[in-house]
């Protein structure tokens, strides 16, 4: 239920209907009960309430009456009777006074945080809630609804100062000359008339308005207006003209007060709100806050933003060009980091705030060091001091932020900088790039890095904005600049000269690209290239090293793999981190793409390019052999999820043995992922790194005078290999011939001894021999295998079983596997095994108990994330719903197959699941539907392939039903009698 005491008291169902409440008595007893929601009012205080100071006899009996009447108005639950008093159950947002309150603090804290648009939305909100004369129907209780009446119009204050900060000011003119008029004390009521006025180009009435305030004052009250005013007065003078009105940092900064080196910008601020109203908050809760983050990512334009909204004195120090003691790498950031070093940061903080004289102390005697001087001129200032780019200077601004902070208790200090100050009390708040639109995402303008993009495109070529065509081509110009706010300019600016498609295609070499700053800039602002050689200089050698050499992970590093890669221990990558030259994602040291650029160049510099991709080629061999083995046991799902992680890296160490010539290390890594890939249906982008193998592998041996391209000794890796290569289902002669030549390169009674995925992925392809009885027999001698092909060979005695009709024995055999792929924890070989129990009951015309079957199989795919095995237990579904007229249910399964086919690139599920719904258009005798359907699915069939068969098999059957059902040429329709 709720409750509204703003204008006549009126209570709500949880339908929104009122409640009749009855006489006057008892509206002004809710009334009050209301006010205080949720919390006991002694009788007493209701008594006076209701009845006013001089209460009539009986009013305690009264009032039991008037409880009584309510309870049964709103329900007795409602109300509660305590020893004290009685209680309102109910909330603070059930009462709309609560609510206004809680928005109003939300909507003012929001303000202060510098975040206008929410603070006015928030306002607006509240002061919507205003029906009337506050507690209307409890006349006794005014001084609880004059105090509602002054939150109420501090309330508009503080939105029409959100509306201000928006720009608004045309809009506010008329209200708040109706607001002065009403409250013609009120000096920031004042204040805010003259901002609006002078900001709708009125300064001369706006200098009027300060007259008028200055005269009422002065006669009524015998005073003069106060600092805001004053201050509002002050910034219209000075301004001398039109153009723009004071700024609300300045405009409440009071007469007098320092806003030193706070320059105003000359372009608009783009998607860093929420960071905006952090630093806020941050700067509130501490008194040392640091932005950290990569050179170009916008910390210094958001410290700057901070400073022009903060309240009091602000001072901005730029240290970019205090030159450090040393220029030997990595000595910036801890040259003289004692007292010489911090005297010299401070002598430019001095000069900043325009104290050059020797100060003189109380006891008469002189501040000689800097620093003393610059605690004697703070002591008892309240200041906002922001030390802009410290990352070279952080020994020497840590002990001067330390020691000043310690003597001066009302400063506060913001500092940015590329790594953390260290010292205690520090709040440490990084800066990210902009955020980035994903490939699919269907507005890219709703992403600050394309915003900010747009904006500073259109300030270079006035014609320019993001349209359906170009905002693909501009989101991945932003993804490949990292969403870095620098770089973004950069490449905007150059659509002055370049088309965007230009600017795209030329990012390869994006230094080259983005060298044309702005020429008033900093130096190391001007170009990409100098933004990360700021950083790079201010390195240590084993910090250079570290960086150079991690440029060969291609998705990041843990920092185990990065100390063995890398050959330098952990430590030093943390360090990295440290000053922003690498991030940490879910435990994973990555760099920024731009930065990672920088790094190659050195690394190619340094000549240790080949020395550490064969460091990092052997790592994740290593990796890959003992993933693999894990892959297949309960610990399943935790090693997918590390090769998740790692799966840019294995493509890319693939990739480089293979361009390298390190064929047989390539052949071992592509075996020892192919388990990976094929649990995770990565099937086509597989395929084109094998086939490229495959094809150096065949160069080598036409070079070598014709030799066979089977490495000696990695049979089993190159069978591997060849079926990886062709499981996407686009075979050239070369891959036929070498897949017909397989059963001489590993023959088929042979069982593979290191690699146990390739005795079902050679199965897959070959299917059953043609003499079943002598397969059985092998398979009966498997008993000393290890468990998992153990567990396979007696799925592949089920499958010949039931293909030689001996249904009982092939059940026996697939519950044997069943519960030896759950003794093991293997989730990919139970959906095989669940999969292989509910084809043989669907071909038993068990239907349901088949779809139960898959939907088992289904449940366990999912937990799994094997795409291909969800595409096929819901086809089998769909199947069995088909056969139990389910025409709905089974075009949904197929239609879910068909997407899960889709995403894993699997031509031979999307065959399944086309075939499956070229059958449902069969069931509703859609000819024209079935025939386009399953010609589609009997072109996915790939060549070659035993599963493929049974699949192009239906489909042919399918379509020679449907000729016979049509004469060959349209008709009628119904789905097969399979």
């Amino acid at each position: 239920m709720r409750f509204q005491i703003l204008g006549p008291t009126v209570a709500l169902d949880e339908d929104g209907a009122p409640v009749t409440l009855g006489g006057p008595r008892g509206r002004a007893l809710l009334t009050l009960l209301a006010l205080d929601a949720g919390r006991i009012v002694s009788a007493d205080r209701l008594v006076d309430g209701m009845y006013g100071p001089r209460p009539p006899e009986g009013t305690a009996n009264a009032l039991q009456s008037q409880v009584s009447r309510l309870r049964r108005a709103l329900g007795r639950d409602l109300v509660e009777f305590h020893p004290s008093g009685y209680r309102l159950v109910a909330g603070q947002d059930d009462v709309d006074a609560g609510r206004f309150e809680r928005l109003a603090a939300e909507g003012r804290g929001a303000l202060a945080a510098g975040d206008a648009a929410r603070a006015a939305t928030l306002l607006r909100e509240a002061l919507a809630l205003w029906r009337g004369t506050p507690l209307a129907d409890a006349p006794h209780a005014a001084a609880a609804a004059a105090g509602l009446e002054e939150l109420r119009l501090a309330a508009t204050e503080d939105r029409v100062q959100a509306d201000l900060e928006l720009g608004r000011h045309r809009e506010v003119v008329a209200e708040l000359r109706g607001l002065t008029a009403a409250h013609p004390l009120r000096e920031r009521l004042r204040a805010q008339l003259m901002r609006a006025l002078y900001g709708a180009g009125r300064q001369a009435e706006a200098l009027a308005v300060y007259a008028e305030a200055r005269r009422v004052l002065g006669e009524e009250l015998g005073v003069d207006p106060g600092p805001e005013l004053a201050a509002a007065h002050l910034a219209v003078l000075r301004a001398g003209g039109p153009a723009q009105a004071p700024g609300p940092a300045a405009a409440e900064a009071g007469p007098g007060r320092l806003r030193q080196g706070v320059r105003a910008q000359l372009t608009s601020f783009v998607g860093r709100d929420e960071e905006l109203a952090q630093v806020g908050a941050r700067l509130r809760d501490s008194r040392l806050v640091t932005l950290i983050g990569p050179g170009g990512a916008g910390k210094t334009r958001l410290a700057l933003e901070a400073a022009e909204r903060a309240r009091g004195d602000v001072c901005v120090v730029q240290l970019a060009s205090v030159a450090t003691a040393s220029s030997a790498p990595g000595a910036a950031g801890r040259a003289a980091s004692g007292p010489a070093g911090s005297d010299v940061v401070a002598e430019v903080v001095l000069s900043a705030l325009g104290v050059r004289e020797t100060v003189i102390t109380a006891l008469g005697r002189p501040a000689v060091e800097p620093a003393a001087r610059l605690v004697t001129a703070l002591a008892d200032r309240a200041l906002l001091l922001v030390l802009d780019n410290c990352e070279h200077l952080v020994g020497p601004v840590a002990v001067l932020a330390d020691q000043l902070l310690a003597s001066c208790p009302s400063l506060r200090v913001l500092a940015t900088s590329r790594e953390a100050l260290g010292i205690t009390g520090e709040s440490i708040l990084p800066v990210a790039p902009l955020r980035l639109p994903p490939p699919d995402a269907p507005d890219p303008l709703a992403y600050p890095s394309v915003r900010l993009f747009a904006d500073r495109a259109a300030a270079v070529r006035a014609s320019f904005t993001v349209t359906g065509e170009n905002a693909g081509r501009v989101a991945e110009v932003c993804r490949a600049l990292d969403g870095l706010p620098l770089a973004i300019e950069l490449a905007a600016a150059r659509l002055s000269t370049l088309t965007l498609e230009d600017v795209a295609d030329r990012l390869g070499d994006r230094f080259r690209l983005l060298a044309r700053g702005s020429r008033t800039a900093l130096p190391r602002h001007q170009t990409l290239h100098a933004v990360v050689a700021w950083s790079w200089d201010l390195l240590g050698e084993d910090e250079q090293r570290m960086a150079r050499r991690l440029t060969v992970f291609a998705g990041g590093a843990r920092p185990e793999a990065a100390e063995r890669v890398c050959g330098l221990p952990e430590e030093v990558l943390f360090s990295l981190a440290e000053k922003s030259l690498v991030e940490v994602v879910d435990g994973r040291f990555r760099m920024l793409q731009t930065i990672r650029a920088f790094c190659a160049e050195r690394l190619d510099e340094a000549g240790e390019t080949e020395r550490t991709r064969a460091a990092h080629l052997a790592y994740y061999v290593e990796l890959a052999e003992e993933a693999d083995a894990r892959l297949r046991s309960a610990d399943q799902l935790g090693w997918l999820a590390r090769l998740d992680e790692e799966s840019g890296d294995l493509d890319a160490a693939v990739r480089w043995a293979t361009e390298s010539g390190r064929l047989e290390e390539a052949l071992r890594l592509v075996a020892r992922c192919a388990c990976y890939w094929w649990m995770r249906g990565h099937r086509g982008a597989s395929a084109t790194p094998a086939a490229a193998l495959l094809a150096r592998l065949g160069e080598r041996s036409t070079a070598g005078a014709g030799g066979s391209e089977v490495p000696e000794g990695l049979e089993e890796e190159y069978a591997m290999c060849v079926l990886v290569a062709a499981w996407a289902g686009e075979a050239d002669d070369g891959l036929r011939a070498r897949l017909e030549a397989l059963p001489g390169v590993v023959p088929l009674m042979e069982v593979p001894r290191r690699l146990e995925f390739l005795m079902m992925l050679r199965s897959a392809f070959t299917g059953p021999p043609g003499d079943h009885d002598a397969l059985l027999l092998v398979h009966e001698a498997m008993r000393d295998l290890a468990p998992w092909p153990r567990a396979l060979s007696f799925m592949g005695a089920g499958f010949m079983l039931q293909l030689e009709g001996r249904v009982d024995e092939a059940r026996a055999r697939f519950d044997e596997g069943l519960a030896a792929f759950r003794a093991i924890g293997e989730r990919w070989g139970t959906v095989l095994a669940l999969s292989g129990l509910a084809a043989l009951e669907y071909g038993q015309g068990e239907y349901r108990e088949a779809g139960r079957l898959a939907g088992e199989a289904l449940a366990t795919a999912v937990e799994l994330g094997a795409t291909a095995e969800i595409a096929e237990a819901l086809c089998v579904r769909g199947d069995c719903r088909l056969r139990l007229a389910d025409v709905e249910g089974a075009e949904s399964d197929y239609r879910a197959a068909e997407e899960q086919g889709r995403r894993g690139g699997s031509a031979e599920s999307l065959a399944r699941a086309h075939a499956g719904l070229g059958e449902v258009a069969m069931a509703r005798g859609d000819v024209a539907a079935a025939r386009s359907w399953l010609l589609r699915a009997r072109g996915e069939c790939q060549e070659g392939w035993y599963s493929a068969d049974e699949i192009r098999a239906r489909v042919l059957a399918d379509l020679a039903e449907l000729d016979a059902r049509t004469g060959g040429a349209g008709g009628g329709g119904a789905v097969s009698g399979r």
